[in-house]
């Protein structure tokens, strides 16, 4: 039981009295005032309703009996007749323009039941849907309460004489309702009140002596006394869902609570009660001023006039009042328009209209902080619902009461409540001491749980489990699900790792794939590089070709053929152990071998063993794995002392030399071989690389003569400079070399590869040279010689005696006639007939045949196509004239310079030739004899 002594007082409400418009003169607006004399009234729908207003206090009655009178928020009064006699009872829906009436049209005890649609007419008037008697049965009694269910389809009317009538069905209409009599009992029915919880439907019935519970959904109506005292008339409300829609019963001691099934809680508000209300949260009790006379015998309905009156309003969940004031004998208290309206029987109308939550707040935080009531100030806020900014504050003012009196506990769990709102670092720095720091994980704990933590934030709470050693909350911690993570895994990670926490590092690391940071610690802490290693076999192939190429060479170290192995499946055909590429992923990956060699750094055989496997499962691997390769295999060979082994590793390097993957890389072969003295390698890139001077040179260089015959006679005929180098070769030679002399001067005799001066001036550097070495050869070249000189001089004969004879037929031409005997056209052989044309050459055609064949009238068609390849040779003669850099060129290649000179000098390269080809009209004896030498060198050509 509350005790009402103890809860505190507020003014949350401002009272003011309604008053009038102010009139056109702008005058100060007169109270406004009803007729005195109010019977019955309720409110809704947006106004406030009143029943039988009377003249006076007699009992004679005015104009005004029977009526129904409403006043809107403009105060403009108006109205309209009910009944004919008097309106006793009033019953406005809230969420429905349907006005419920209770009243008597003639004299006795006969109540009618009306129900108005305010928003019909009929004649003016609201229309009347319903009309029925409300007496139960036969039985005259008096109607002490109404009750009217939202939903139109309930309403309960209660008598004095106990009994109460349930109409069920529409309540506006007579053909789809029916009436019953619900309860029979000794004592007047003093409250109804209908409760709806889902689909269910409660009817609460309190008399002057019990309280009941009906419930309407289910057949039969079953009903519960909840308790076995009542109260007086309009001393009973029901709340709304803030208090789970319970109904309040209002007694002279306490106020009681009730719910369809049970009691429940109770105040200690004392005094006679009048009225009781429920509105916005708030319970609105107008009692007797304790100063007054005794309350009467039938609960206090019937007051004297005189009598003061208090209206308190109580806040029942934060357990205080937030208004009281004393009113000269209330009426009623209505709510409408977002205010309390309070009726008083000289007509006056009181308008309570409650403060903002900012307003209210203010005034009472400074009383409450004072006395450090921050419960109350908190759940008053709460109430009101105040913003989070504004209820942070009153967390944190009392966090920092609680911390000042030394109660840490309680201090840490207010400023809990302030994450979110107020910065960490406030609260963290109260408690930075060591002796607070289970308060401080509490907090940080916290913040984490709402992701508000940052990475500072997250080292500070790993170092207070540490520092605690406290391993179950550290493991909790971080052994949370991936969707409930509230911390920066990284941070985390770290802090763990520089604790010595390596298991719950790796754990989180691996968790959250945190690559990077397992490997670290798994290699450089825990020192477990088998574990590593078959983690980087589970990651997606790019992470795994990248942690690779960063801890190879650690792996290499320490598990060099588990590390191997998975490089050959990473440069193959990589794919997760773990499946962590996903469904989709069917062909493997495979990265560039050439990258991982130096992973292999003083680990030969491993080095080995992964080149040659790259070799052999694929071909087209990077060329730095085969020079690697070939690399690796030269120094096993020139390090070998085991004669079978070291033939089995030259195979090898040969192979390897000899599978064609070098060709774009020879000079770095050679290189190798060379620096390895690798000599078949040497000679075959020599061959490979037509370097057959170096090939000569190399043989030369170890005195292997018969070998240096060999290249000779393999390469002369590439390169024919080859037998003139072998025989400097052997004329330098101290030794006895005749007999290699003697090959190479054999092979010059027949390919003429040196003039017989130079090879003697070269062998004349020998000493051991005799001349019977070359006797041989010298007699076979002068005789070689002699006969070419005699067939020169043929020729040379010849070419005269036929320029003689050109020269006499020139002089025939130029002083004798020309006698045509032709009898035959040379084209078409038929006999010659005028007119015909005849040629110098010989040659004659029919006019008609030459006109048709020829291309030229001055050229002859016969002997066209040979002149014209003889001018052909003369154009390219005189084109080739300036080429000196072709004459030079093969002048050095070829064996017989003389030849080419020859050759040149015959083109007419060394004298300059004027060619005139067609004569001008006016022919003089220097054209004739030009025109002359020209018919002489193409007759010269064409005899040849």
């Amino acid at each position: 039981m509350a005790a009402y002594l103890q809860w505190r007082r507020f003014v949350f409400f401002d009272r003011e009295t309604v008053r009038e418009p102010s009139g056109p003169d702008g005058a100060g607006a007169k109270p406004f005032a009803l007729p005195p004399g109010i019977a019955v009234c309720d409110s809704g729908r947006g106004s406030l309703v009143f029943g039988d207003i009377l003249c006076g206090a007699g009992a004679v009655a005015c104009a005004g009996l029977g009526q129904i009178w409403f006043l809107p928020r403009s105060l403009q009064l108006s109205s309209f007749q009910a009944y004919k006699l008097r309106v006793t009872h009033l019953y406005q829906l809230k969420q429905h323009s349907i006005l419920v009436s209770i009243g008597e049209d003639e004299e006795g005890i006969n109540p009618l039941v009306k129900v108005w649609n305010l928003e019909k007419r009929d004649g003016g008037n609201p229309l009347c849907t319903r009309i029925f008697p409300a007496i139960p049965g036969n039985k005259p009694t008096v109607v002490s309460c109404l009750t009217v269910h939202e939903n139109l389809n309930f309403m309960a009317i209660g008598f004095a004489d106990g009994s109460v009538v349930l109409t069920k069905g529409d309540i506006t209409r007579d053909r789809h309702s029916k009436t019953q009599i619900l309860h029979e009992g000794s004592y007047p029915v003093t409250g109804l009140a209908f409760r709806q919880s889902g689909k269910t439907t409660h009817l609460f019935v309190v008399t002057t002596e019990n309280i009941q519970s009906y419930m309407l959904s289910v057949k039969d109506y079953p009903h519960l006394e909840l308790d076995t005292h009542g109260c007086g008339l309009r001393c009973s409300s029901l709340s709304d869902p803030s208090q789970d829609l319970q109904f309040i019963v209002a007694g002279n001691e306490c106020v009681y609570l009730y719910q369809p099934d049970e009691r429940g809680p109770c105040f200690a508000f004392e005094g006679q009660k009048l009225i009781v209300h429920w509105y916005r949260g708030y319970l609105i009790i107008v009692s007797k001023d304790r100063k007054t006379s005794p309350k009467s015998e039938f609960a206090g309905n019937e007051a004297q006039n005189s009598d003061k009156q208090v209206l308190n309003i109580y806040d029942l969940c934060n357990k205080f009042i937030a208004y009281s004031s004393i009113f000269d004998d209330i009426v009623d208290v209505l709510a409408e328009w977002g205010s309390l309206y309070v009726l008083t029987r000289d007509g006056k109308i009181h308008v309570l209209q409650e403060k903002d939550t900012q307003t209210k707040l203010e005034a009472c935080k400074f009383m409450l902080f004072r006395k450090n009531l921050f419960e109350m100030a908190i759940n008053l806020a709460k109430s009101h619902h105040l913003d989070s900014d504004g209820l942070s504050e009153i967390f944190r003012q009392y966090g920092d009461h609680l911390y000042n009196k030394g109660n840490h506990d309680g201090a840490i769990q207010q400023y809990i409540r302030t994450i979110g709102k107020l910065e960490p670092s406030y609260v963290i720095r109260k408690f930075l001491d060591a002796q607070r720091i289970h308060n401080l994980t509490a907090y940080l704990q916290m913040l984490h749980l709402q992701s508000l933590a940052n990475a500072d934030h997250t080292t500070l709470l790993l170092n207070c489990y540490t520092k605690l050693k406290d391993s179950s909350k550290l493991e909790e911690f971080i052994k949370t699900s991936e969707s409930e993570v509230h911390f920066d895994v990284e941070t985390a990670i770290k802090v763990l790792r520089q604790a010595g926490y390596y298991s719950h590092a790796v754990y989180l690391a691996e968790k959250h794939e945190h690559h990077e940071w397992y490997l670290k610690i798994q290699l450089e802490d825990i020192k477990n590089y088998q574990e590593a290693l078959h983690y980087i076999g589970k990651l997606p192939f790019e992470q795994a070709e990248s942690n690779m190429k960063r801890y190879g060479k650690i792996l290499m170290h320490h598990v060099p053929n588990e590390t191997t192995e998975l490089l050959k499946i990473l440069c193959t055909d990589y794919r997760p152990s773990g499946g962590n590429e996903g469904p989709g992923m069917l062909e493997g990956k495979k990265a560039n071998s050439e990258e991982f060699i130096p992973v292999f750094a003083n680990n030969s055989r491993e080095l080995k063993a992964f080149l040659e496997h790259m070799t052999e499962v694929q071909a087209d691997s990077p060329q730095g794995v085969y020079d690697t390769l070939l690399e690796l295999r030269l120094q096993n060979w020139a390090h070998e002392q085991d004669e079978q082994i070291k033939e089995k590793l030259h195979n090898e390097a040969l192979t390897l030399l000899k599978s064609g993957r070098f060709k774009t890389v020879f000079d770095k072969a050679l290189v190798l071989c060379q620096m390895h003295n690798f000599k078949d390698g040497v000679l075959y890139l020599y061959e490979q690389g037509k370097l057959f001077q170096q090939i000569m040179h190399y043989h030369m260089q170890n005195e292997q003569y018969k070998k240096v015959i060999e290249v000779c006679e393999l390469y002369g005929d590439q390169e024919a400079s080859l037998w003139e180098q072998a025989l400097s070769y052997f004329a330098r030679k101290e030794e006895n070399c005749k007999e290699y002399i003697a090959a190479v001067l054999k092979h010059i005799e027949n390919k003429n590869l040196m003039p017989p001066l130079l090879v003697v001036q070269t062998l004349a550097h020998n000493s051991t040279a005799t001349l019977s070495v070359i006797k041989d050869y010298l007699v076979n070249k002068l005789q070689k010689q002699s006969r070419q000189i005699e067939q020169d001089e043929q020729r040379i004969q010849k070419y005269r005696e036929e320029t003689t004879r050109i020269r006499l037929e020139i002089e025939e031409l130029k002083t004798s006639p020309k006698i045509f005997q032709k009898t035959k056209c040379s084209i078409c052989t038929s006999a010659l007939e005028l007119p015909s044309v005849h040629f110098l050459c010989g040659h004659s055609f029919h006019q008609h045949c030459f006109e048709s064949y020829s291309e030229s009238d001055s050229e002859c068609p016969t002997c066209m196509p040979e002149n014209r390849k003889v001018m052909d040779m003369i154009r390219a003669q005189e084109q080739k004239r300036d080429l000196h850099d072709q004459f030079q060129h093969q002048l050095k290649c070829s064996n017989d310079g003389f030849s080419v000179v020859a050759d040149y000098f015959g083109r007419g390269v060394f004298n300059k030739l004027t060619l005139i080809t067609d004569l001008p009209s006016g022919k003089t004896a220097t054209t004739i004899e030009a025109g002359l030498q020209r018919e002489l060198l193409i007759h010269t050509k064409r005899s040849t």
